[in-house]
C-alpha cells in the first residue's frame, strides 16, 4: 500500500498551494443556526477555483510529481469535480492529461475539461470498472495516475481545506463534511491532530459505503448508487482514506435526495450561494436535525458548486 499521508504533509501542501488555490470565504449562516442550536460557520469551498475543493489535492499532487512524470503526462478518473482540477492543474505544470469520466456526468462537466485543454474518456458508471480502464490507459501510454482521494498528496492537498478554516475562523467544536471516497475527510483528521473537535462525514443514504464500512471493521464495496449529488457516486472507501476516517471520524450521517434539494434551496434562496448536490450534503444533514449542539461553533464545509442553471431549476422543481 503507498505510504499513509501524515499532519507534515498537510502543512507543506499549505506552503506550496499558497497563492495557487484561493483562500475560499467563511460566512455565517443565522438561518441554518436553529437547525443545530450552535453558530454554523459555512466554508465556501464552492468558490474555490475550478469550483470545488477538488483543485488543492489536483494541484498539489502534480505539483509532487518529477520531469519524467511531466514529460509522460497524468491520467485520473472523475466524476467531474476531479477532472476539472487535474485538467489546469497538469497544463499550468506544462503537462498533458487525460481524464476517464462517467457517460452520464453533466454535460457542463465534460465541456469545461475539454475547453482546458484535456482529453476525455468516457464510460458507463453502473456496468465498467473505472479502476481497470484507468489503468489499463495508464500502462498504455505511460501516464501517471492521480486518483480523486485515495492518494498521499491527493489527501494532504485536501487537507488544506480543514487548517485554512481553522486558521480564519478559529477553533471549531463540530467539523461537518460532504463524503464521497473521503479524501477531504481524511485530510481533515490530519488537519486536526492537535484538536478536539467533533468530525462528521455525511454521505447519501443510498451510498452510504463509508458508514457500512465503519460497521464492519473493514472496506465494504457496494452497487454504485443512483443518487442526484453525482460526485459522491463511488463504490468502496480509498485503502488510505478509510483508515484515517476510522480511526479518527465521530459520526457518518446519511441524507436522501429530498434532504439535498432542501439544502441546495436553502443555499441559493438565504445564503445567496449556489451549491452542487455533492457540496450541499453537510448542510442536509444540518437540515435533517441529527447534529445538535447548543452553543458550539459549527463549521459545514460546502464542497463544490459545479451545477448549471438548467440543473439547478430542473433539481429545486
Amino acid at each position: 500500500m503507498t505510504r499513509a499521508p501524515t499532519p507534515a504533509d498537510v502543512r507543506e501542501a499549505a506552503a506550496r498551494l499558497a497563492g495557487t488555490t484561493t483562500r475560499t470565504p467563511v460566512l455565517h449562516a443565522p438561518a441554518l443556526d436553529p437547525h443545530t442550536a450552535g453558530h454554523v460557520l459555512l466554508k465556501c469551498e464552492n468558490l474555490q477555483r475550478t469550483g470545488s475543493f477538488k483543485f488543492r489535492g489536483a494541484c498539489n499532487a502534480v505539483a509532487r510529481l518529477d520531469d519524467d512524470d511531466h514529460a509522460r503526462g497524468v491520467i485520473a478518473f472523475s466524476s467531474g469535480n476531479h477532472a476539472l482540477a487535474v485538467a489546469p492543474a497538469a497544463a499550468a505544470a506544462g503537462t498533458t492529461a487525460l481524464l476517464v469520466m462517467p457517460s452520464d456526468a453533466p454535460p457542463a462537466k465534460h465541456a469545461a475539461v475539454r475547453r482546458l485543454g484535456a482529453e476525455v474518456v468516457t464510460f458507463d458508471r453502473y456496468t465498467d470498472d473505472r479502476f481497470a480502464i484507468t489503468a489499463s490507459l495508464a500502462a498504455e501510454r505511460g501516464l501517471t495516475v492521480i486518483p480523486p482521494y485515495d492518494h498521499p498528496d491527493v489527501i494532504a492537498g485536501a487537507g488544506t481545506t480543514t487548517t485554512e478554516f481553522l486558521d480564519q475562523a478559529g477553533d471549531l467544536d463540530v467539523l461537518v463534511f460532504p463524503l464521497g471516497g473521503g479524501g477531504q475527510l481524511a485530510g481533515a483528521t490530519l488537519g486536526l491532530a492537535d484538536h478536539k473537535t467533533r468530525l462528521v462525514g455525511v454521505e447519501t443514504a443510498v451510498g452510504d459505503k463509508n458508514r457500512r464500512s465503519l460497521d464492519a471493521g473493514e472496506r465494504v464495496r457496494i452497487p454504485v448508487p443512483h443518487t442526484i449529488a453525482d460526485g459522491v457516486t463511488g463504490e468502496v472507501p480509498g485503502e488510505l482514506t478509510f483508515p484515517l476516517i476510522q480511526r479518527r471520524v465521530d459520526d457518518v450521517l446519511v441524507v436522501d435526495d429530498d434532504e439535498i434539494r432542501a439544502a441546495m434551496r436553502l443555499l441559493f434562496e438565504e445564503v445567496k450561494l449556489v451549491v452542487e448536490p455533492s457540496g450541499a450534503l453537510a448542510v442536509a444533514a444540518l437540515l435533517a436535525g441529527p447534529i445538535h449542539a447548543p452553543g458550539a461553533r459549527v463549521g459545514v464545509v460546502l464542497s463544490g458548486g459545479n451545477i448549471t442553471l438548467d440543473r439547478l431549476h430542473h433539481l429545486l422543481n
